[in-house]
């Protein structure tokens, strides 16, 4: 969604109940459920995600949020702090669309690209940083951020943005779209 300025910074969040969980999945848990790299794989080659929700691109406008295998895992960490950013900065009366672990690998990159479907342009884009360092370099419309974890930032995705994650360390963010109605 377009927004004043490249990147919101939305404020600390409890994350720490789904860092922890998040901390423990599996590895072989990363390839269970491969829809964003294939709906977007010339993007996201480097990640892996556990997708908690996902909208039906098929019947867009019309908004049919289905659950993925991630949310009986990890919705009960996700949900109070999805709420509590909601309830915070935006209209209650909206709906989450999409909603992720995001796993950006050791050494691996985002290129760089603007989110062109139409469910980007109305969806507020949060990102919740879980487990990253300094050597993570969130580009948005040409200047790098760093993104800290437990912070709530909201990304303006119709600029041009990519990470390059220049760590041994993987990046995990949780990433969630909301749509006001």
């Amino acid at each position: 969604m377009k927004i004043d300025g490249k990147v919101r910074t939305l404020g600390p969040v409890d994350y720490l109940p789904l860092k922890g969980a998040a901390s423990n999945i599996r590895p072989e848990a990363w390839a269970e459920d491969t829809l964003r790299q294939e709906v977007f794989s010339d993007i996201h080659y480097d990640t892996r995600s556990i997708i908690l929700l996902f909208i039906d691109l098929k019947v867009w406008p019309s908004i049919k949020v289905s659950k993925r295998k991630g949310w009986d895992d990890f919705a009960q960490y996700a949900q109070p702090m999805v709420e509590g950013i909601v309830r915070r900065h935006y209209p209650k009366n909206g709906v989450v669309i999409r909603a992720m672990i995001a796993n950006l690998v050791a050494g691996g990159k985002i290129v760089p690209h603007i989110d062109t479907d139409p469910s980007f342009a109305v969806g507020h884009r949060i990102h919740v940083p879980l487990i990253t360092n300094d050597m993570v370099d969130f580009s948005v419309g040409g200047e790098n951020f760093h993104l800290k974890e437990g912070i709530a930032y909201e990304i303006n995705n119709l600029e041009m943005h990519g990470v390059r994650n220049r760590s041994d360390q993987d990046r995990l963010h949780f990433i969630f779209d909301y749509v006001e109605r």
